[in-house]
């Protein structure tokens, strides 16, 4: 079971629309998360589709980050 508050003017809001649906404001909050949460699921991660195929590299850069973390790491034990 969850429970969310509700700011006054959005309390109301829904109050309406579920009476307009006819279904209990309980009942309207359901459809509404469920609605809500499909659509999202539904929907490629945003921050990510505009990107997905859109990067070219000639490659290298892995190996030197992993090289550089090397060199990090040993960096940090000598210090200790």
């Amino acid at each position: 079971m969850r429970s969310l508050r509700l700011d006054p003017e959005l309390d109301e809001l829904i109050r309406r629309a579920a009476a307009q649906e006819g279904e209990s404001v309980s009942e309207f909050l359901r459809r509404a998360a469920a609605e809500r949460a499909r659509r999202t699921l539904a929907e490629p991660r945003p921050g990510l589709a505009d990107v997905i195929g859109a990067v070219r590299s000639d490659g290298g850069r892995a190996r030197r980050t992993g090289e550089a973390f090397g060199d990090l790491v040993t960096e940090r034990q000598r210090s200790r």
